[in-house]
């Protein structure tokens, strides 16, 4: 059944590609994957494999990468995604010797893909369960982890009809999972290679925050001012949400970050606004202190811009999902997030913890916002809070690393 799932979905990759330039370049990387192993592989070295569905997941893996880096020098890391998404981003990543796109999950595919490199280690980061490839690195021998993953009762694995592709998860030699759940629900399947360890996410944006660069321009933009409001991955139902209460409350200077940075999305966010915008990209030091709102028109500076913030709103929430909204929480201020979040365990301890705040609507919104602008002490504890719960969430992978043997 799943090598006609793999079957039916090639083909509709194949179709897709005539009509999305997203689907296009995972076409087309996933076939120029064997030339860059071709060109790359160094048939002496010794492989450690890392697979990411997306930037995400990357994100996650990334701590476990540079400590192996640093710990195991003896090893190469070969680093892939799936999603262009995360591989147009990182295909550049200084931290792997080599990075493409993985191709797709058939026999085949699998069979050369790991005839060519042949890693000592896997690491399948998340939600990553590829059928053939984790068969063939069982059968070889290959000691293969899945990473910061995490199980939910409506899963295929636990289902009736699920049973088939239920064989994958034997594949594993360990699991590092986030919570307990997880455990008891593998543990229902006789799994017991199990390790609740939490998420490699609270570590890598602690690194980021110690990481975090100086923007001139941002620092301009909030001198003085008595709050600031920092839209974080935002899409167009999150800004009808909050734009329209900017536009009324003016006390506070606004930072948008669009999820999406195209030049309709930009014009749209614009025309929404009643307020003297510019956009970080033609911002001068001077332009930018006398703007109300400033329109970040890039990537790569959004968790250095958190920094700047009184307060955050994370995007998403009126989607698919939310984004990360560890990166704000990390910097000690409130984060404010729409309501589809139940899916996400982090924004749920995040509420718990009193640092997190969900609105669902216009109203939730105006009430949330109209109370941490007006009460310090909340806000000043929202934050504190947020925070604390992220360092105390750190550690994953150090609990990791101690596990593993090489």
């Amino acid at each position: 059944m799943y090598q006609i799932f793999i079957w039916l979905y090639q083909i509709g990759v194949w179709v897709g590609s005539l009509f999305s330039e997203k689907i296009r370049k995972m076409w087309v990387g996933e076939h120029d994957a064997y030339h860059i192993l071709e060109e790359k592989v160094d048939p002496s070295a010794r492989y450690v494999w890392f697979h990411a569905a997306s930037l995400g997941e990357f994100e996650q893996g990334r701590p476990l990468i540079e400590h192996i880096r640093k710990e195991w020098p003896e090893y190469k890391v070969l680093l892939t995604f799936f999603s262009p998404s995360g591989y147009e981003v990182r295909k550049d990543y200084k931290g792997a010797d080599i990075c493409c796109y993985l191709p797709i999950d058939t026999i085949s595919n699998a069979r050369r893909f790991l005839r060519m490199v042949r890693p000592e280690m896997a690491f399948f980061i998340k939600y990553e369960f590829w059928y053939n490839y984790l068969h063939i690195l069982k059968h070889r021998g290959v000691p293969t982890y899945s990473v910061s993953s995490i199980f939910r009762p409506d899963q295929i694995f636990f289902k009736w009809y699920g049973r088939s592709y239920r064989k994958v998860l034997y594949c594993f030699s360990h699991f590092f999972v986030q919570n307990e759940k997880s455990r008891e629900l593998l543990r229902q399947l006789n799994i017991g290679c199990v390790s609740v360890v939490g998420d490699t996410r609270f570590d890598r944006v602690l690194q980021i925050k110690e990481a975090s660069k100086r923007l001139p321009i941002v620092e301009a933009f909030v001198e003085g001012t008595q709050g600031v409001f920092v839209a974080g991955s935002s899409w167009e139902p999150d800004e009808d949400v909050f734009i329209p209460y900017f536009n009324q409350h003016k006390e506070w200077k606004l930072i948008i970050a669009p999820h999406v940075v195209s030049e309709d999305h930009l014009r749209s966010i614009e025309e929404k606004l009643n307020r003297k915008t510019i956009r970080y990209s033609t911002a001068s030091a001077e332009s930018a202190s006398a703007a109300e709102c400033l329109i970040v028109d890039c990537f790569g500076l959004l968790s250095s811009i958190y920094h700047y913030g009184t307060v955050a709103y994370v995007g998403g929430g009126f989607g698919a999902g939310i984004h990360n909204v560890l990166e704000a929480a990390v910097w000690g201020i409130p984060v404010i997030f729409g309501p589809e979040n139940k899916h996400f365990q982090e924004a749920q301890e995040l509420i718990e913890a009193q640092g997190g705040l969900e609105i669902t609507d216009l109203r939730t919104f105006d009430t949330v916002m109209s109370r941490l602008m007006r009460d310090t002490d909340f806000r000043a504890r929202s934050g504190r809070q947020a925070q604390e719960y992220v360092k105390g969430k750190a550690g994953a992978m150090r609990r990791i690393m101690e596990s593993i043997n090489v």
